[in-house]
């Protein structure tokens, strides 16, 4: 009997984290590895990625990954995993050349890691079937589906594609390949969601051009471009409208510059080099007020934002705005990143700057429409499709086009992370079995998870700031050697508030000699019994519950509880 499973571990339900595995014999082949960005509830996290308990402990049947393309939302977990596991990464070369840089990143030496370059149409074979690549259009080059040959049929993973044409030979989608998985018999299509809700088919940029060519050309002073850095081919678009009308381009971003560096030494972002300016740091005699230079200011999602907010405000280094410069807004904001938006246009008008916001409708959409997604059906005639990549209500928008395409229930799944789909003898179950899953929050490195409990501290840091109260004591002796000194931040200003501290003291001397009747002190106890006595008197006194932080050292044994 010939038993198939599908899973995914990140990506569904979701916007990023992308990791899917595809178990065949007891082998598994993962499909990108991907992270999340947070939104702002989420306090001092960093990233989310996937938890990867269920990777552990099938460690030994892991085969190999295989990575679609360079976005962080595909590539962000790389480091975590390969801590886990050690197999070969199949890429191509552009994502291979960005995957080795990011590694980096994470003091990584990619030398030491199975990094493999995967022509596509190139299988890798292993024990019953085999994997490639295809090509597919998207924001960045050599970006891939992967096609998985088994005696059953062809599984195709569709992410992040249209079916633009009006793009370089280096973006654009493979129709031969996709042909011929259609004559081999296409058993699943795994097919992106996140475009979904955009009916018909994804738009081309000839509005996008024409507004930044008038731009260029009807600008002042200065032209400031805030763009995505994960959106090379808009990068591009920039670049040659500018060298076009004779300006030179800067490039102000880390990740953007660095990923512009790998895509121009592999002949994929094309910029003459007497037109590439390297900014040097503002000073006395260097302003970088360059009317013949286009600037391309560049980040992940709220990155643009900051950086205009700075360069507003005359923080930056490399470039302060002034009320002649012409900005043009070619980011529209991700969920969860609307308020720093917001933000941004409205100090941009304040300072008066000539300010463009390129809609999002007149951006090239870089996910399939709902024509597009009609289109691949067409193609491949796959016999089951699972929604993938995105929101719930994205995955269930795509159910519904496979409905109305003439598809039935027993052949569309919508499934979530976690749970596994069976394939036996050529045919699906649905949620057959489920597997661990969840997220793993990300605070500064990738070794670092932030539990449930350090978020709601920070929340109640943000909201309602701290009080500590530290003191030295003598445990042994049972002495309070010094009145504890109180200190508040972010809830109470000091010197106004005298009888509140005077108070705290008084409910710290009380708990200590509460304590002291005891025989040996229970620090965890005296800890807990300080936050809620002082916590109980600043909520009837102010109404607010700032964090408490007890700091006590016991000098006799130069013990520090806090």
């Amino acid at each position: 009997m010939k038993r198939i499973k599908f899973l995914a571990l990140g990506g569904l339900g979701e916007s990023g984290k992308n990791m899917y595995c595809l178990e065949i014999n007891n082998q598994i082949v993962i499909f990108d590895a991907g992270l999340k960005h947070p939104g702002a509830d989420l306090l001092g996290v960093d990233a989310i990625v996937p938890d990867m308990s269920y990777i552990e402990s099938r460690k030994n049947d892991i085969q190999a990954i295989f990575i679609s393309h360079a976005h962080d939302k595909n590539i962000g977990a790389l480091p975590m995993l390969l801590s886990i596991i050690d197999v070969p990464v199949y890429a191509t070369r552009f994502s291979l050349a960005i995957i080795k840089d990011y590694l980096k990143e994470y003091n990584i030496d990619p030398e030491k890691k199975d990094l493999r370059n995967l022509q596509r149409r190139h299988a890798v074979s292993f024990g019953g079937f085999s994997v490639e690549f295809f090509s597919t259009t998207h924001s960045i080059p050599e970006t891939n589906g992967i096609a998985v040959f088994t005696d059953d049929g062809v599984m195709v993973y569709a992410t992040d594609y249209t079916f633009d044409q009006n793009v370089e030979e280096n973006y654009r989608t493979d129709f031969q390949a996709l042909a011929d998985y259609n004559k081999q018999g296409v058993l699943a299509l795994f097919n992106e969601s996140s475009g979904a809700g955009s009916y018909g088919h994804s738009t081309t940029d000839y509005a996008l051009i024409h507004s930044v060519r008038k731009t260029i050309k009807q600008a002042k002073h200065r032209v400031i471009v805030g763009m995505y850095s994960t959106e090379l081919s808009n990068i591009q678009k920039v670049i040659n409208e500018a060298i076009n009308q004779n300006k030179k381009i800067a490039i102000i971003g880390r990740r953007a510059q660095r990923m512009v560096d790998i895509g121009e030494s592999l002949g994929y972002i094309k910029i003459p080099k007497d037109k590439l300016m390297r900014l040097k740091f503002i000073d006395d005699n260097n302003k970088n007020e360059f009317d013949d230079v286009v600037f391309l200011v560049t980040g992940e999602r709220h990155e643009p934002f900051f950086m205009l907010q700075r360069m507003v405000k005359g923080y930056d280094r490399l470039l302060q705005l002034k009320s002649d410069d012409t900005v043009m807004v070619m980011c529209p904001p991700y969920p969860g990143t609307e308020e720093i938006a917001a933000k941004t246009y409205d100090m941009l008008y304040r300072l008066d700057v000539d300010v463009l916001k390129i809609d999002k409708n007149a951006l090239a959409k870089f996910h399939a429409g709902s024509e597009d997604i009609k289109l691949m059906y067409s193609i491949l005639r796959p016999k089951y499709i699972v929604p993938i990549n995105g929101e719930f209500k994205d995955q269930h928008q795509q159910e519904k086009i496979a409905l109305d395409y003439g598809y039935d229930n027993d052949h569309v799944a919508v499934i979530e992370n976690g749970d596994v789909l069976l394939f036996e003898d050529g045919v699906m179950k649905k949620r057959n079995d489920s597997i661990s899953s969840g997220s793993i929050m990300i605070d500064g490195n990738l070794e670092t998870d932030i539990n449930n409990i350090i978020l709601k501290e920070r929340e109640m840091l943000s909201d309602d700031g701290f009080v500590m109260i530290a003191g030295n004591i003598d445990a042994r002796k049972h002495l309070m050697l010094n009145k504890p000194e109180v200190i508040s931040r972010g809830f109470m200003h000091m010197k106004g508030n005298k009888e509140i501290i005077k108070q705290i003291k008084v409910i710290y001397e009380n708990v200590v000699f509460k304590h002291f009747n005891q025989k040996y002190i229970d620090w965890r106890s005296f800890k807990d019994d300080l936050r809620k006595e002082v916590s109980k008197y600043l909520f009837k006194e102010t109404k607010r519950r700032p964090y408490i932080i007890p700091v006590v050292v016991d000098t006799q044994k130069d013990k520090v509880s806090s």
